[in-house]
Order: structure tokens, then C-alpha cells, then sequence
């Protein structure tokens, strides 16, 4: 038996920010789907329910598909009488003359003016989804909002009902191997004594505990660790509150061994009390399958 499935309708005016509402259901972990065809729905869901998998949809529809006009009352109607899936109409609107603006920026044309005015289009469009409009759930006027602004709203409406989208990867790495170039934040720690050069530690790895706590019972150590954890700690909800999901937390030291990996090791599991944290070692065993291939 399928579980519920959770649909999201996302429609509304053409330029009124649809794609930045597709994105943002993206970033919750929904499945999304831009301007299927109405007759490709039905097979579509018999899809959905064999799979089992599948339990959040975002749904977008618009101008592109002219068959929707024809077809999207009754597509809401037999879903509306399904007892699997639950329906959430949002409806992206803006002033006309936002949208002609917008337009006017893009220098696209309107679906529905592509030979006469864009104001024309727009009055036009405005009538024919008058009656969806009417039956949205949440109703969004972008007239003053930016992309940021948007994605924002959408994440006020729909994050609460969903689990926590913001996660942290901790990455220990090896400067010698170079940069990660998806890092957020890159923390150099190439400052602390080194257990390479202890001969009982020099094959050994970070997370080996006898390297561990020779690592973390340095005094620069644990002062260095307060001081950067209690700044992490601050600046987290500054990223979470900018809609970002997901942050790089990467530490390095000169091989990617020692001291990355015992620091990354801890930061992680503190963080971990919080969010949801990934720790991966890019460079731990690098020095290893360079002596064996040599």
C-alpha cells in the first residue's frame, strides 16, 4: 500500500516566479515535475504508486502546455477523489505592470502575445486562470519580492511539515592534494604539532585513538577548537535563516591524515547534536596508495 502522497500544484501568471518556487520545493526534497502534459498524468501515477517511493510532488503547470486549459479541472477533480494523494494548489501572481517589467528585462515573449501587446498577453492569461486562481490554496504576489524573498515564503509555508533540509558535510583534507573547491568554510590547522612525525603515529590516521587524543590534549589545540566551534555555532542560523541547505565544513592539514581527520571527527559528532551531519576523509589514505603504487 502506497503512503500518501503529497502533491503540489505550482501555477500561476507567466514571469511571476514559478521556477524559483520549483527550485525551492527541489531544496525540501520533492520530486518535480515542469510542465507535464495533462494526458501523461494518469500514467504518471500509476508510476508513483507502483514505486512506493515517491511520497512529495511538486507540480508545475502552466501556458507551455496548452491542453492544460482543457484538462485541468478534471485532473484536480479525480485527484481531489483519491484516497493516496493530497492536493496543495499555490498560485504565483504580480502586478501587470511587474510582470510587463519583467518581460521587458528578459526580453522574452509572452505565450499568449507572441504576435500582438504583452499587456494584451497578460490581461488575457489573467482570465483564463481566473477560476484556478480562485481554487489555490496559497495564493503568493511576487510584485515586491526577490527570488531569495520567494524562496523564503515557500520555505515558511512548507519547511515546518517537513524534516529539517539543512544539513552540514565536515570534510578533513590534505593542502598538498589541494583546495576542496566546493568548501563553504576551509579551516587551516597546519599550526598544531604534527603526530606525522611521532615514528608510533607516522602510519596511523586521525582516527586511530591514540593519534586522537594526541591531537585534542594540545593546549593550542582545544584552545583553537572553543574558539572555532563557538563561532560555527553563531553563524549557523545565519545560513539556515538564507535558505541555504546544505554547508562544506572543510579542515585541512598538510596531508590529510592527522590532525584533519581527529578535528573533523569531533566537529562532526558535536554538530551532529544539532543537525544533521556528514563527515567524510578526502585525503586520509592518499599517502598510503602513493607508497603502495610506488
Amino acid at each position: 500500500m502506497v503512503d500518501t502522497l503529497n502533491l503540489v500544484v505550482i501555477t500561476g501568471m507567466s514571469g511571476a516566479g514559478k521556477t524559483v518556487a520549483m527550485q525551492s520545493f527541489e531544496d525540501l526534497g520533492y520530486f518535480c515535475v515542469d510542465n507535464m502534459p495533462p494526458s501523461l498524468l494518469p500514467k504518471f501515477w500509476e508510476l508513483v504508486k507502483q514505486s512506493g517511493k515517491v511520497t512529495k510532488i511538486a507540480l508545475v503547470i502552466d501556458l507551455r502546455s496548452r491542453a492544460f486549459y482543457d484538462q485541468i479541472d478534471e485532473m484536480l477533480a479525480n485527484l481531489d477523489n483519491t484516497n493516496f494523494v493530497t492536493t496543495k494548489i499555490i498560485f504565483l501572481d504580480a502586478s501587470n505592470e511587474e510582470l510587463v517589467s519583467r518581460y521587458k528585462e528578459t526580453r522574452r515573449s509572452h505565450p499568449l502575445a507572441m504576435e500582438g501587446r504583452l499587456l494584451d498577453g497578460i490581461l488575457r492569461e489573467r482570465d483564463l486562470l481566473a477560476e484556478i486562481k480562485n481554487r489555490s490554496q496559497l495564493i503568493i504576489n511576487t510584485t515586491e519580492l526577490t527570488p531569495r524573498q520567494l524562496r523564503e515564503k515557500i520555505f515558511e509555508n512548507f519547511k515546518l511539515k517537513e524534516t529539517a533540509a539543512f544539513h552540514i558535510e565536515v570534510m578533513s583534507f590534505g593542502f598538498k592534494y589541494g583546495l576542496p573547491i566546493d568548501a563553504d568554510i576551509v579551516m587551516d590547522v597546519r599550526f598544531l604539532p604534527n603526530p606525522y612525525y611521532v615514528p608510533e603515529f607516522k602510519q596511523l590516521s586521525g582516527l586511530n585513538r591514540a593519534v586522537y587524543d594526541y591531537v585534542m590534549k594540545q593546549h593550542a589545540t582545544e584552545d583553537f577548537y572553543e574558539r572555532f566551534s563557538s563561532m560555527l555555532h553563531l553563524i549557523m542560523p545565519g545560513y539556515e535563516k538564507e535558505g541555504k541547505t546544505s554547508l562544506t565544513i572543510a579542515i585541512g592539514c598538510t596531508g590529510g591524515q592527522h590532525r584533519s581527520v581527529a578535528l573533523a571527527q569531533r566537529l562532526g559528532k558535536d554538530l551532529g547534536q544539532q543537525y544533521p551531519v556528514e563527515i567524510t576523509h578526502r585525503d586520509m589514505n592518499k599517502r598510503k596508495e602513493t607508497v603502495n603504487r610506488s
